[in-house]
């Protein structure tokens, strides 16, 4: 055998030469990763990390904030040792359960220089960057949950006309609610009340790819927890290109706070 050992090579800045993007998901979502790759295949130099955090399967206020003291552990296992531009924790619900503030310490407290986002997080600066005020919100939560959620999204200041819901607390359940039962859910909010946007929560659920045709058909901007976050991950790692494939929200900058 002809052994061949130290021959020359070079590097360079690897897949991640423009942003390294690192996202916490719940260890029962079947959806954030598929979505978010989709999103952010079309985009040379720019590379998504995962880790997963346990949580239960069952969506309710307890479950949602027995995830706070796991959050800090999940983002050490991110790439330990090299930076991140931008650390996603993948849970909208707990994310108002547990308190934005108490994610990003968690964060923060592993990854000081990492820039943070949650799905409401996203969220709201969605709502700026589309001028929206008056938001009809679609969530599968069970009813104690809706009322965190709704509570939480009219504190920051903006309105909230209708809520519909498909009340199931299951995750494994609302990972398979099928695109066509969320258009329904979407068309039966848009009818009861004017509204600026929609907002559908929770990131099991799959909206992504029908953002667009659906603001086509309804005249009205619409983001969801895993469409509003992969957008403001990608701005906040400085990735500002227009995406339009990906509907109104993918065109824009974001807003000022």
């Amino acid at each position: 055998m002809i052994l061949l050992e130290h021959l020359p090579f070079a590097t360079d800045n690897g897949i991640a030469a423009r942003a390294r993007i690192g996202l916490m998901v719940l260890a029962t979502d079947y959806t954030i990763e598929h979505e978010w790759r989709q999103i952010m295949a079309g985009l040379p130099g720019v590379a998504l990390y995962e880790s997963r955090i346990l949580n239960d399967t069952q969506i309710t206020p307890e479950t949602l904030r027995a995830m706070e003291p796991r959050i800090a552990a999940a983002t050490d296992v991110i790439l330990p040792g090299s930076p991140l531009d931008v650390v996603a924790y993948g849970c909208t619900s707990a994310s108002m359960a547990i308190g934005e503030e108490k994610v990003f310490d968690k964060i923060k407290s592993v990854r000081p220089a990492a820039k943070c986002t949650t799905p409401i997080t996203a969220a709201f600066a969605a709502f700026r960057a589309l001028k929206a005020r008056r938001i009809g919100v679609l969530t599968p939560y069970r009813a104690d949950v809706n009322r965190i959620v709704a509570d939480y999204i009219r504190a920051r200041g903006f309105d909230v006309p209708v809520f519909g819901s498909f009340n199931e607390q299951d995750d494994s359940v609302v990972a398979r609610i099928t695109p066509a039962s969320i258009k329904a859910g979407i068309d039966a909010i848009v009818a009861k009340a004017a509204i600026d946007a929609v907002f559908v929560s929770c990131t099991s659920v799959r909206l992504a790819e029908a953002a667009r045709q659906i603001e086509g058909e309804l005249g009205l901007p619409v983001t969801s927890s895993n469409h509003a976050m992969a957008w403001h991950a990608l701005r906040l790692a400085g990735i500002a290109e227009p995406m339009p494939r990906w509907g109104r929200l993918f065109e824009m900058p974001l807003a000022d706070a």
